[in-house]
């Protein structure tokens, strides 16, 4: 470092004063303009805005903070950023923070545990944040087992958990539901579903539609394949499926499965649908490109984390009117070439 870099003085932050003075005003209007209080006359408003811009001012937002309670900044708490579900929720979240001009504050949690959740949660209690929404994709989530900490309003999305909390799910029985019933409605005698985690709420609750369904129609439904989400897994029960040439219809409980199935099938030499009917769940971007187009249950996670967003201020904004409830979204069947009669 050189001398003149050592005695030159540190540029420092402008201040409420520079604006002020900047702008021929006292500091408390420049106050008003930073805090948007509608009680300036707009010609100064305009001329206050210019100076600010002029210097470079930002108004402080830990001390405007301090004097309104409001920190506008939503945490999030989830397991993984890899799914495409999750990403769309989170981009849905984004969507509405921004438009409540809120930021947001991730804290990815590796470890599927009430432990690693609930310290998750107390940092960011102790981060300047005025609410969570919690992405929890599990069944552990029960008033019992993780008392949300005081003081921090919360969204609980995809997870079974108690009263004492306000959830945004889609109607995830109502999707396998549907998938089910058009396989049924094509002359399918029989439906086998790849699923996905045992652990997961979402997973666990398309099996027991899947099963209740089949069992409603007179059919006793055969043990699920459980899979991990990935194409992967799809792909390996999708090999083993394929061999048995019973099988005629395959429901797989989320797109990526559905391609690694699709992709198993087609190396077995097993036509789509002539010989093998195939259902996928969310309805990604990419479904209708598969080959063949693939017939899917649509979700709308950006809606989910959109509302999710929207419950969340309305607890922070009242919290004497706060009450927990759950909010399940519609699902759609979006019908396209994977699917067809039976095989005669």
């Amino acid at each position: 470092m050189t001398m003149s870099e050592e005695s030159a003085p540190r540029r420092t932050r402008p201040s409420m004063v520079d604006v002020a003075r900047a702008a021929g005003v006292a500091p408390v209007t420049v106050s008003r303009v930073s805090n948007g209080q509608s009680n300036v006359d707009p010609v100064t408003r305009q001329r206050v805005v210019e100076s600010m811009r002029a210097l470079g001012y930002r108004p402080n937002s830990a001390a405007r903070a301090l004097k309104s309670g409001r920190f506008n900044t939503i945490g999030v708490i989830m397991f993984t950023l890899e799914t495409f579900g999750n990403m769309r929720t989170l981009g849905g979240i984004a969507q509405e923070a921004a438009h409540a001009n809120c930021a947001v504050t991730l804290i990815p949690v590796s470890d599927r545990t009430l432990g690693r959740v609930a310290g998750a949660y107390d940092r960011l209690s102790e981060a300047a944040v005025d609410g969570v929404v919690i992405i929890f994709e599990a069944h552990l989530l029960g008033e019992a087992e993780f008392p949300l900490p005081p003081g921090v309003p919360a969204v609980v999305i995809d997870s079974n958990t108690g009263s004492g909390y306000t959830v945004v799910d889609t109607d995830q029985a109502q999707g396998a539901r549907q998938a089910t019933e058009h396989l049924l409605s094509l002359g399918h005698e029989r439906v086998w579903h790849i699923a996905g985690p045992a652990a997961s709420f979402s997973a666990t609750h398309r099996v027991d539609a899947w099963q209740s369904t089949l069992r409603a129609a007179g059919i006793t439904p055969l043990a699920p394949l459980y899979g991990d989400w990935t194409t992967e897994s799809g792909y390996r029960h999708g090999l083993t499926l394929g061999r048995q040439k019973n099988v005629t219809a395959i429901f797989a409980a989320n797109d990526q499965m559905a391609l690694g199935a699709m992709r198993a099938l087609h190396e077995l030499g097993r036509r789509i649908p002539a010989d093998v009917s195939v259902v996928g769940f969310d309805d990604m971007e990419e479904a209708q490109s598969f080959w063949p187009p693939l017939t899917t249950v649509r979700q709308d996670f950006t809606a989910v984390g959109r509302l999710s967003v929207q419950k969340l201020l309305r607890k922070i904004a009242r919290p004497e009117r706060d009450t927990n409830d759950k909010t399940t979204l519609p699902t759609e069947l979006i019908i396209r070439a994977s699917t067809g009669a039976p095989p005669n």
